[in-house]
C-alpha cells in the first residue's frame, strides 16, 4: 500500500508538471497572448519594450515558466492584468462559495440517489424505479439554464418564496438563514442534474452484483434478503460508484458556469467565464491548475477507497489488483 501511494504521488507530480507546462504554453500561444493584454495596445514601441522588461515578459519562455511555477508553489498566482489585484485574493473566496454550493448539491444528491438506486435494484421496474427513470430522463434532457430560469419565474417572481439570485441579500451577508434561502434554487437545479446520473449508476451497479453467483449462493443458503443486499452486494457495488465520485470531485471546485451565471452566484464557474471574456490569463491559469490538482487528489482518494471498501483490491502488491 505504501509503495503504491508513493508511486502514485510521483505520477501525480509528473502529471501536474505536464499540466502546468501545457497551460502556460497554451496561454502564451493564444491570439494576442498575455503580453498584449497586460501592456495594452496604446503604448509606443519604446514604452512597450520598457514595460515588457519591467514585467519580465522579455525573458525566455522557460525562465518565465520557472518563475510562474515557483510563485504558485508559494501560493502566489500573480495579479490581474486590468486592476492589478492579487489573483489569490479573488480566487479563494470564490472557491469557498463554489464548495458551499456544489457541496450542498452533491451531498443532497448522494443522500437521495444512493438509497433510491439501491432500493430500485431490488424492485426492478416497479413504480419507484419508473419514477426514478423519469427523473433521470428529465435531468438529462432539461437544459440547466432553462430549468434555473423556470424556477426563478415560478418560485421567485411568481410566488416570492425564494430570492431571485445572488448569495446574500444586502445587509444580511452573515446570516445562515439568508444563505440557505439563496441556495435552495441553485442547489435544486444542480441536484436534478446529479440525480440523473447517480440513481442510474447506483441501480446499475447493484443489479450487476445481485446477478452474480455468490449472491445466488447466499440466497440459496437462506441468508435474509436485507443482509444479502446491504452486506454482500452493496460493498461490491460501491466500487464503480466510488470511481464516479472521484471523477466528479473536481466539480466541487470547478463550479457550474451556467447555474452560477443564471443565479448570479459568485463562484468559480462564473469567475472562469468572466476571466475568459476579459482575457485575464493569470486567472485562467490559476483556475486550471487548482482544478487539475483536485482531479489528481480525487483519483488518488478513489484508489485508496477501493482497498477500504473491497479487501480483494490489494494496491501496489504483486499479483493483486491495482484499481
Amino acid at each position: 500500500m505504501t509503495e503504491y501511494l508513493i508511486r502514485r504521488l510521483l505520477q501525480s507530480v509528473l502529471v501536474i508538471f505536464l499540466i502546468t507546462v501545457l497551460t502556460f504554453l497554451l496561454i502564451h500561444a493564444a491570439p494576442g497572448g498575455p503580453t498584449q493584454v497586460m501592456l495594452g495596445p496604446g503604448l509606443s514601441p519604446e514604452a512597450f519594450e520598457q514595460q515588457k522588461h519591467n514585467l519580465g515578459l522579455d525573458q525566455p519562455i522557460p525562465v518565465q515558466y520557472v518563475k510562474w511555477v515557483s510563485n504558485i508553489v508559494k501560493g502566489d498566482f500573480g495579479y490581474t492584468f486590468k486592476n492589478h489585484i492579487p489573483v489569490a485574493d479573488l480566487l479563494w473566496p470564490r472557491l469557498a462559495n463554489t464548495v458551499i454550493l456544489m457541496g450542498a448539491a452533491w451531498l443532497l444528491t448522494l443522500i437521495i440517489a444512493l438509497p433510491w438506486g439501491i432500493y430500485n435494484s431490488t424492485k426492478e421496474y416497479g413504480l419507484s424505479d419508473q419514477t426514478a427513470s423519469f427523473i433521470s430522463y428529465l435531468g438529462f434532457a432539461m437544459p440547466t439554464f432553462w430549468f434555473g430560469i423556470l424556477l426563478q419565474q415560478w418560485l421567485s417572481l411568481g410566488l416570492d418564496w425564494f430570492p431571485l439570485s445572488d448569495m446574500h441579500s444586502r445587509g444580511n451577508e452573515g446570516s445562515i438563514t439568508d444563505l440557505f434561502m439563496h441556495m435552495v434554487l441553485p442547489v435544486s437545479v444542480l441536484s436534478l442534474g446529479f440525480l440523473a446520473s447517480y440513481i442510474k449508476y447506483a441501480r446499475a451497479s447493484m443489479l450487476e452484483v445481485l446477478d452474480q453467483d455468490f449472491i445466488r449462493t447466499a440466497r440459496a443458503k437462506g441468508v435474509k434478503e436485507r443482509k444479502v443486499v446491504f452486506k454482500h452486494a452493496l460493498r461490491n457495488a460501491l466500487i464503480p460508484i466510488i470511481t464516479i465520485l472521484g471523477l466528479d470531485l473536481p466539480i466541487l471546485v470547478g463550479g457550474a458556469a451556467l447555474t452560477e451565471n443564471v443565479f448570479n452566484w459568485p463562484g468559480m464557474g462564473r469567475f472562469y467565464v468572466e476571466a475568459a471574456n476579459s482575457r485575464e490569463y493569470s486567472v485562467l491559469m490559476a483556475i486550471t491548475v487548482v482544478t487539475a490538482l483536485v482531479v489528481i487528489i480525487g483519483n488518488l482518494l478513489a484508489d485508496i477507497l477501493y482497498a477500504i471498501v473491497d479487501p480483494r483490491v490489494k494496491l501496489g502488491q504483486k499479483g493483486g489488483k491495482a484499481a
